[in-house]
């Protein structure tokens, strides 16, 4: 079955809620299960949990991240994925730079979701953007492309199968 991995830079907020936002959505479609999903990170130290501003989307929107555990970027982990959704064109660029083999399967979370390629923010480093603001981007972007994603995934994990 296809798989999906979200990337950010420390996995431990903008990742891990798309690919639990993510599955969420699947668990409810009876054609998308067996579907594989995970979040990774660009420059992150492994086995962080999620920042505490992550679990206000526990209590909002009833997601356990408790379990996450950050995992760094690898080029194994590239490979075994169908589609790769970042949340920033400098994701991209980094990863089309080290892992070549990416292209083709290498996109903006907002360009499959909609349909216009722009950055969502780091709110760790962004400033004027709040926790909330990003998670609610997030859900919305998944919310509204779940089907393109959907779409993209399969088609993407057919032509690696033939």
């Amino acid at each position: 079955m296809p798989s999906v991995l979200f990337v950010c830079t420390a996995n431990r907020f903008r990742s891990p809620l798309a690919a639990a936002w993510f599955q969420r959505r699947l668990d409810q479609d009876a054609d998308a299960q067996a579907w594989s999903v995970g979040s990774a990170g660009t420059w992150t130290e492994p086995d962080q949990t999620v920042i505490p501003s992550a679990r206000w989307s526990n209590d909002h929107f009833g997601l356990d991240l408790s379990a996450h555990k950050s995992r760094r970027i690898s080029g194994d982990l590239l490979a075994r994925c169908d589609l790769i959704l970042v949340m920033e064109n400098n994701h991209r660029e980094a990863l089309l730079t080290e892992f070549p083999e990416t292209k083709g399967s290498l996109f903006l979370l907002s360009e499959v979701s909609a349909g216009q390629a722009y950055d969502v923010p780091d709110p760790v480093v962004k400033s004027g953007d709040t926790f909330q603001d990003i998670a609610m981007e997030l859900h919305d972007l998944i919310d509204k492309g779940y089907v393109s994603i959907c779409r993209l995934a399969y088609q993407l994990h057919t032509s690696k199968a033939g």
